[in-house]
Parts: C-alpha cells; structure tokens; sequence
C-alpha cells in the first residue's frame, strides 16, 4: 500500500507567535524583522493582514512601510520560537515516531502503521490542526500525501489552517498546473534555466525526458523530473537529538563590508563563537562552509574540507577567509556572512594528530590558548577579553 505522509507547516510562524505572546497584534497589520538601526530591517515574517498589502519576506521594513504606513513590527524572540516548535512538534510525536523537522516550523511525518489507531491521513491532519490551534495557539497548513514532496507542495496549497490532500487520483489535476518553483529543492536559478526550455509547470517538467535536462541541470535532471511525477520514495527520517549536524553563526554587519580587512575582522568574530560551541560540546570539524550575502541579498556559498578535524577557531577562521578571498571581488559589497562547520565527530585521538612536520605543538598551543579564553568569558562574560581585531571596526561586531 501506499505511505501516508503528512507535511505540517505552522502558518507565519514567527508573526503568529508574537500574536501568541501580544494578543493585541492579532488585528493589526504586523511583521517580525530585524533591528532596523542596526541594518538588520528585513522582513522575517508577517501576518494575514500584512499579506494583503503585498508584503513579502525578505523585503526591507523601508519597503513595507510604504505598502502599509500602519505597519506594526516586532524584533524576534527565537527562544519563544524554539519552546513553541517543540511543543508543535510534541503533539505530531503522539501520533508517530517518524518526524524529521525540516526547519523551526516545518515537519514531515510517516503516519503509515497510525492508521489504525488514529484513522486516515486527512483525519490525523484534521486533528492536528485542532490540538495545536486549540493547545498552542498559533494555526498550521497540512498536506497529506502519498509522498513528501506532494505532502509539502499540499500544506503550501491553501492558508492558513487547511488540510489538501494530494492522492494518486487527483495529483495531475492539483500539482501539474503549478509553477515548475513550487516544487522542491527548485530554485530561482533553476527556474530561469527550465524557463529557456519552456518549461514553466510542474506537469510540463513530468513529460520531459530528463536526458534532455542532463545538459543544463546535471544529474538533479533525473531527482527533479521524478519529484514532479510524484515518484519520490526518500523516507521520513527522524532527527537524531544525539549528535548535532553543524554549528554555525553570521552577522549582518552594520555597514558593507568592503575591504579584506573588515571581512577578516568579521570571519574571525563568527569562528571565534563556533570554535567555543565545538569545545564545549567535545566536537571537532571537518568541513567549513561560507554564505556570502550582498547588499541585494544575492548569496553564494561554498565549502571545503579542513587538512584534518579541529575544534580551533583559527584554523576555521583560516580555511572561511579563504574561501572569501577567492570566491569574493574586493570592493563589492557583503552585507551578511555566515559560516558553518560540519561532518561534525566526537574528539578524539584524531584532533589531537601531530603530523611529521611538528605543527602538532603549535595546535596544541592554540587550542590551550582559547580553551583560556573560554574560562575567563565563562567567568566573568563573554565582554570581559576580545579580539583586537574587533575594537577598532565600526561594523557593529563588539556589540553583538
């Protein structure tokens, strides 16, 4: 028989937890955003009444404003947004085990051998909707599906708090008209490229033969066509709370940075915190990625592999600037960085490998320095020393 998988997706969720938190929001036009003194005006999330101005995330708050003079904004409170997450996620736990988060307010759930206890997906879906409205008090979209990527396309298909079932029968009369966008893991560039070829639907991606996609699109050609023909049979995979999967952190600066040495300052900010979560949570690793973003919120990213695993901030630090410096034309502008390390492993043995040329010593003296620098902040706060590099920057990084 076929799986029944279930896609929730919390509506406006952060605008919906500060209605939650301030119920005098909840019949104003209001938005979740960043500090916008200290650049970070950016629409994060918005609710229904927003919406019918046309505001849309990822918009200045500048922006908004002229489409709506009444706006109502409020910074993010992420602590709130992590509790009310886990609580949404605590009543699909009761009726799976299989739950794999995709995102804070996304989450897709395997109710297959559920049926029996609780009744058909739709039914499930139907109760969910009502616990976490009722329990929670915010409202969530759920597609119902015989797959993951027809169960999300159905929680995106009608909002707020609405259940789409998307079956074998009526998959082609629901999904084939929509645009080829909507479908997963298809992005603005591959859209354009499919554009070239004609194609503007997810039904008209269905009938190309995906050889004739290899050319522009690689090998996502064959995941991308079957996606859209409703063949996806990738599983419902738990999260593991056991071992984190990456630790990363970015900062939109203050003003764009321009010049090697603003970029240097900021990198080494962001890793000096990464370095500090590995130590604590006994982790080394192996790969570190850098998001570039400009002033028009284009971003780029790129990754590679560390010489061996480290929990040290100056390596990781090293290896980002790196990946800035060739994948970066000075002088043109980034608004944001982020880095991220990942393939993530317990320390061991291996990070502590002296190589053949004696740079084992020196490892070891950086790793005690900052593992220094850890007990005083931990001591007397994370102000109490800085890096020198940071006092004499106006991109806001001291105050963070």
């Amino acid at each position: 028989m076929d799986r029944v998988i279930l896609h929730c997706d919390c509506n406006g969720f952060f605008a919906s937890v500060e209605t939650v938190l301030d119920p005098s929001l909840r019949d104003v036009p209001m938005a979740v955003c960043g500090d916008e003194q200290e650049r970070h005006g950016i629409i994060l999330a918005k609710n229904e009444l927003a919406k019918k101005y046309g505001i849309v995330t990822a918009e200045t708050v500048y922006s908004a404003r002229k489409k709506c003079p009444g706006l109502v904004t409020r910074a993010p409170h992420y602590d709130a947004y992590v509790d009310f997450s886990k609580r949404a996620n605590a009543i699909y736990l009761e009726y799976t085990d299989l739950v794999e988060q995709f995102g804070i307010d996304e989450s897709w759930l395997d109710v297959t051998a559920s049926l029996r206890l609780f009744g058909s997906g739709e039914r499930i879906a139907d109760e969910i909707r009502r616990r976490v409205r009722e329990e929670i008090g915010i409202t969530v979209s759920v597609g119902v599906s015989f797959n993951k990527t027809f169960a999300k396309l159905g929680s995106d298909y009608k909002k707020p708090d609405a259940t789409t079932v998307i079956s074998r029968d009526n998959f082609k009369k629901i999904v084939h008209p929509l645009p080829v966008g909507d479908l997963l893991f298809v992005g603005k560039s591959t859209v354009r490229e499919l554009a070239t070829l004609g194609i503007r639907t997810i039904g008209e991606l269905a009938s190309v033969d995906p050889i004739i996609l290899e050319r522009r699109l690689g090998k996502a050609a064959y995941v991308l066509t079957k996606y859209a023909r409703g063949e996806d049979d990738s599983p419902v995979t738990p999260d593991s709370h056991d071992k984190a999967k990456s630790i990363g952190n970015g900062y939109t600066f203050r003003h764009d940075l321009t010049t090697l040495e603003e970029c240097r300052a900021g990198i080494d900010f962001l890793c000096e915190e990464i370095g500090t979560k590995l130590r604590l949570k006994g982790l080394c690793c192996s790969t570190v990625a850098l998001t570039i973003k400009d002033n028009f919120l284009h971003s780029v990213q790129r990754q590679r592999p560390l010489p061996s695993p480290t929990d040290i901030s100056e390596e990781i630090a090293r290896e980002a600037f790196h990946l800035l410096r060739d994948n970066w034309r000075e002088n043109y502008p980034i608004r944001m960085l982020t880095v991220t390390v990942t393939s993530l492993e317990s320390k061991d043995l291996q990070c502590m490998q002296i190589d053949l040329f004696g740079e084992g010593d020196e490892r070891k003296k950086s790793r005690a320095k900052e593992e220094t620098v850890d007990i005083i902040r931990q001591k007397f706060g994370g102000a109490s020393i800085v890096r020198g590099s940071t006092l004499d920057t106006d991109i806001g990084i001291s105050k963070k």
